[in-house]
């Protein structure tokens, strides 16, 4: 009898979660800015295992978050805000400087090295709609790879 129950469980809760992309974001970080700065780049690389859109992402710190693409436009390196990125299935997609980034817009406040960004990502796939929660740490314009001289 126990045994039933325990598969009908497993069962049902596969196919409650079948439909959600597997989503997985890895090297998260937000740039540094400077005070009075209104403006910071968020970057991380973002791989799905099935085919799924990034359609927005929002944050409880940053009153406005878009997801914007640098290019090239002949000499002239554009940007624009796009309003979805492609995920293809198994791909990593990666958010980086010249590239597809984030823009942190209207900041209250400065970032600085180590404060922790936290970021909402709503990918769809399959006609759903699912949200990925992300903490983006700050780091300097260097990467945070140097080491850091305390004075």
């Amino acid at each position: 009898m126990k045994t039933t129950f325990i598969v009908a469980l497993l069962m049902g809760s596969v196919s409650l979660s079948g439909w959600a992309a597997n989503i997985h974001v890895t090297d998260a970080w937000a740039r540094t800015t400077m005070p009075g700065q209104k403006v910071s780049g968020a970057y991380m690389q973002i791989q799905s295992d099935v085919d799924a859109r990034l359609l927005s992402v929002s944050s409880p710190v940053i009153p406005r978050v878009e997801v914007h693409e640098m290019k090239m436009d002949g000499e002239v390196m554009r940007m624009r805000e796009l309003k979805s990125v492609a995920l293809p299935k198994g791909q990593i997609v990666t958010l980086e400087p010249g590239g597809f980034h984030l823009m942190l817009m209207s900041l209250k406040k400065p970032i600085a090295v180590g404060d922790i960004i936290p970021l909402t990502l709503v990918v769809e796939s399959g006609g759903k709609k699912q949200t990925i929660e992300v903490k983006a740490e700050a780091r300097g314009m260097d990467g945070g790879m140097q080491h850091h001289h305390h004075h």
